[in-house]
């Protein structure tokens, strides 16, 4: 697929979200955050800080049209889960890891990042507003194994302190990468 095509497919992804935000089916929530795209350069990074491989097993939250969990598959043979609350954005996502041959690797799941279960990931990465951050923290805390990387873009989780953070410029404009690891019961945060 060109890049132009993949442009348009992500293009009408967003339109048909954004009509279908206007009149939404009974009981379908809708997203807690705008579809904005992580630049490659920021994915590379984020990737890299998280020293993701083949035994990784990468969780999205809120993956978009999937280009953090198939440039995992794709770079590092990292296996991945994306999960997405707009089915349109998920259609675009099975289409980008289809064309990138990754679909052996990866998957993505239509639901709400607030109460799927992401306890596997050995890897979580996210870009969400601040106060979404900080609402799926204590889960972040609680549910994943210690030891698992968690890799924000652009925002951070109070008071719990990253252990590296890294500033990237695009197109310039300056990307923020926030990298903490699940640390064991008695040394999480409050």
């Amino acid at each position: 697929m060109t890049h132009h095509r993949r442009w348009l497919l992500t293009v009408a992804a967003i339109l048909l979200g954004t009509a279908a935000a206007g009149g939404c089916a009974p009981g379908r929530r809708l997203p807690d955050v705008p579809y904005v795209v992580t630049p490659e350069r920021v994915i590379e990074e984020m990737l890299q800080i998280a020293s993701v491989g083949p035994n990784d097993l990468l969780y999205d939250l809120g993956s978009g049209d999937g280009r953090i969990v198939i440039a995992a598959a794709r770079k590092f043979g990292t296996r991945g889960v994306g999960i997405e609350i707009d089915p349109a954005l998920i259609e675009v996502a099975n289409e980008n890891a289809r064309q990138a041959g990754v679909t052996h690797l990866v998957r993505f799941v239509h639901g709400d990042i607030f109460v799927a279960d992401f306890a596997q990931a050995t890897v979580v990465t996210l870009y969400l507003l601040p106060e979404l951050n900080l609402r799926l923290r204590p889960r972040l805390l609680t549910e994943l194994a210690p030891g698992t990387r968690v890799v924000s873009h652009n925002y951070d989780m109070g008071s719990w302190v990253p252990q590296r953070s890294h500033r990237v410029t695009v197109d310039s404009r300056t990307h923020y990468i926030y990298f903490w690891v699940v640390p064991t019961a008695h040394l999480r945060p409050s």
